[in-house]
């Protein structure tokens, strides 16, 4: 009788579920252990993978239906927040600025122990620092003690205190404002003269500050101070109870950009530049006019154009020859209806606050040909043309290029 091998004898008596463990050696029954262990394990573990897999499955959907969920909430969120900061054409945006920022700050105290660990051996001690006194004391006594002024726009009144040497018209000039805005806001006249240790209030602009009574409305407070309606509310830091109507709120100040306070106007109204009739024939390349009437505004830095003003409500010509980019209200907001030619050698300009539109996107016009109406849409108080120019993307002064 043949004899079958070992491995086959072990497989024939577990399929018949027989006992295979008499009469073999050491080495056999142990063999004959481990695969009567993997007999009985391996379908454990298929059925333990078959569970593991199905888990796996059912968690992935779940984590799915979880950040879908989540994703959506975020975007409500998102939409909310956003419709909150927009609300009343920003009215909130400096405040969540202001916030975001205070919060950077205190974050970055917080972590900044935690960064300065990750760097071992990189820790200054203040004591090893050598003292600069010689240093300073030489420059001192060379250049003298200077006031240095920051560029960045002012957004409200500040104080200043004169210093030895001071005038009013350096003040100015150091400032950037007019000698009058300077006198009015402190109830000085032409003839007083500023001492060293006297305390200045310093307007952003040239112009005057105005504290609202009961009925002021901006276009009152603009007649009194010979200004512009439309100046007050373009200048960026004055506020607004409505920004829709321009309510203002009894006991705020406002500033009113080149106003002139009542008792120094002069008898004779003040003369305003008027543009030449639109459409002047002029050299190939040079801006005409767009329109008629008078420059109710100036560009500068918060306003990066300039108004033209006419009751009569012209029509609006093209500046120069080009391609019309946009025609239109594309953002319900700003410059209403808008368009936007685009000169094809860098230049481009915009025509804001129209009536009407007569082009459409894409097609060209020759210099001096219609584009629209004189209007009032938008963030406007009265009928007027906002014009700008830009080159390379840079906003230019219209005045500097127009003929």
């Amino acid at each position: 009788m043949l004899k079958l091998p070992f491995k086959l004898k072990v497989r024939k008596a577990l399929k018949e579920k027989e006992p295979y463990s008499n009469g073999l050696s050491d080495s056999q029954a142990k063999e004959y252990r481990i695969l009567t262990f993997f007999e009985d394990v391996l379908p454990r573990l298929n059925e333990i993978f078959s569970e593991f897999k199905n888990f796996a499955f059912e968690l992935t959907n779940y984590l799915a239906r979880i950040l879908h969920l989540s994703f959506l909430r975020f975007e409500m969120g998102k939409s909310l927040f956003a419709a909150i900061l927009y609300r009343q054409r920003g009215k909130y945006a400096k405040r969540f600025v202001h916030s975001g920022m205070a919060g950077l700050a205190a974050l970055g105290v917080m972590i900044a122990p935690v960064i300065a660990k990750e760097f071992p051996g990189r820790t200054l001690d203040p004591w090893d620092i050598p003292s600069p006194s010689s240093v300073l004391s030489a420059s001192v006594e060379e250049t003298g003690i200077s006031t240095d002024i920051s560029s960045k726009p002012r957004d409200k009144i500040i104080e200043y205190e004169v210093q030895e040497g001071d005038t009013v018209s350096g003040v100015a000039d150091k400032f950037a404002v007019s000698q009058d805005t300077i006198l009015w806001q402190n109830d000085l006249s032409a003839r007083d003269r500023i001492k060293p240790g006297q305390t200045l209030e310093i307007l952003p602009v040239s112009g005057i500050s105005h504290k609202v009574a009961k009925g002021d409305t901006v276009y009152s407070i603009a007649k009194k101070y010979d200004s512009s309606p439309q100046a007050v509310v373009d200048f960026p830091f004055n506020t607004f109870v409505n920004d829709e109507t321009f309510e203002l709120a009894i006991g705020q100040s406002i500033i009113v950009p080149d106003g002139i306070k009542p008792e120094e106007r002069p008898t004779a109204p003040r003369t305003r530049r008027i543009t030449p009739d639109a459409g002047t024939v002029v050299a190939s390349g040079a801006f005409v006019w767009p329109a008629s009437g008078t420059i109710s505004q100036n560009f500068v830095w918060y306003h990066k154009g300039i108004d033209i003003a006419n009751r009569a409500a012209p029509d609006i010509l093209a500046a120069d020859a080009g391609t019309v980019i946009t025609a239109g209200w594309p953002d319900n907001y700003g410059y209403g209806n808008r368009v936007v030619i685009d000169h094809g050698n860098g230049y481009r300009t915009l025509y804001g606050h129209l009536s009407r539109i007569y082009v459409t996107p894409g097609q060209t016009v020759v210099r001096g040909a219609a584009v629209g109406k004189m209007g009032s849409t938008g963030r406007s108080t009265g009928i007027h043309l906002h014009f700008e120019v830009t080159k390379e993307g840079a906003y230019l002064n219209p005045l500097s290029v127009l003929r």
